[in-house]
């Protein structure tokens, strides 16, 4: 009988602290409405019709965006898991068009030009180009889209559905990026020097040691958490953020976890490395890496700057 009560008492309390949030909540909305509907000293010599033009140009606040980026986690959460694997193999076979622009510029280009770097950087951005705005499924872009849902009310189900999604694309991704790394390889659809540009290319990432890709994912995984969260108020500028963005990934020699995997991949399908190596010191690494500064930096942060104003 005791702990009927007890667990009587514990719910009551629960059901207590959720109602008293609810009210807090709507009371901070009511107050940013009114802070809104209040006229600043420059705006009560504006007409009506100036007003309205004021509150129209005015940016998009960070709880606004927020909660856009919560929405958009809230639905991938809820997608079935045949949705997420075939979203998230396109994915991996979209993102791979990135290393095929970046060895059709070194071909052109050759390897010795003073600027190949900054320009064949350029090319890197394609595939991102061509997967967000395709809405495909990609690893690390969920790092902070599902993980703000979780943030705000971290139940054990919502962990469950974050693991699952987060598994599902991860595997969906890896999967399109073999298949296209099997196809440049094997598939003979590549000019011999083209191909020969994309293996050099990844000669450079797998001449990296664990440490470092873990150390340079981070920074990417920042800059994309970052684009997915800038995404919503660059309206009609959504294509000049993203190249400028993953461009600077490229050029600063930072780490992509499924980009690079197709890098990967065609060493291993060239039979320069075997997958164990290829799995354990290439893509796990840049796999934490990109977590940490998606999830552990930017998604925290994200969360951080808005949670007292909800």
């Amino acid at each position: 009988m005791s702990d009927m009560e007890s667990n009587q008492d514990t719910a009551s309390k629960k059901n207590a602290k959720e109602v008293a949030d609810a009210q807090e909540s709507r009371a901070r909305a009511r107050d940013r409405e009114s802070r809104e509907q209040t006229p600043t000293s420059s705006e009560k010599s504006l007409t009506r019709k100036e007003r309205d033009t004021v509150a129209e140009h005015g940016g998009l606040t960070s709880l606004t965006l927020y909660s856009i980026v919560h929405r958009e986690g809230e639905a991938e959460l809820q997608r079935p898991k045949t949705s997420l694997w075939w979203s998230g193999v396109a994915a991996g076979i979209g993102i791979s068009t990135s290393v095929l622009v970046e060895g059709i510029i070194r071909t052109n280009l050759g390897s010795n030009h003073p600027y190949l770097m900054l320009i064949e950087s350029l090319g890197y951005t394609f595939g991102f180009v061509l997967v967000i705005l395709c809405r495909l499924q990609l690893f690390t872009e969920n790092t902070i889209t599902v993980v703000l849902p979780v943030l705000a009310q971290p139940t054990r189900n919502r962990f469950y559905c974050t693991g699952r999604l987060w598994g599902i694309v991860l595997a969906a991704n890896l999967c399109g990026t073999f298949i296209t790394a099997a196809i440049g390889v094997h598939g003979g659809i590549l000019p011999a020097d083209t191909l020969a540009a994309i293996l050099e290319i990844s000669h450079h990432l797998a001449s990296l040691t664990p440490a470092e890709t873990l150390l340079r994912g981070i920074p990417a995984g920042f800059f994309i958490a970052a684009l997915v969260w800038m995404l919503p108020s660059a309206k009609r500028s959504e294509v000049l953020v993203i190249v400028m963005f993953t461009w600077l990934i490229s050029a600063g020699g930072f780490t992509h976890v499924i980009a690079g995997s197709n890098e990967i991949f065609t060493l291993v399908l060239s039979g320069e490395m075997n997958i164990f190596t290829a799995l354990i010191y290439h893509i796990l690494p840049v796999l934490i890496g990109n977590i940490i500064g998606g999830t552990g930096l930017f998604a925290m942060l994200a969360y951080g700057q808005v949670h007292e104003e909800m």
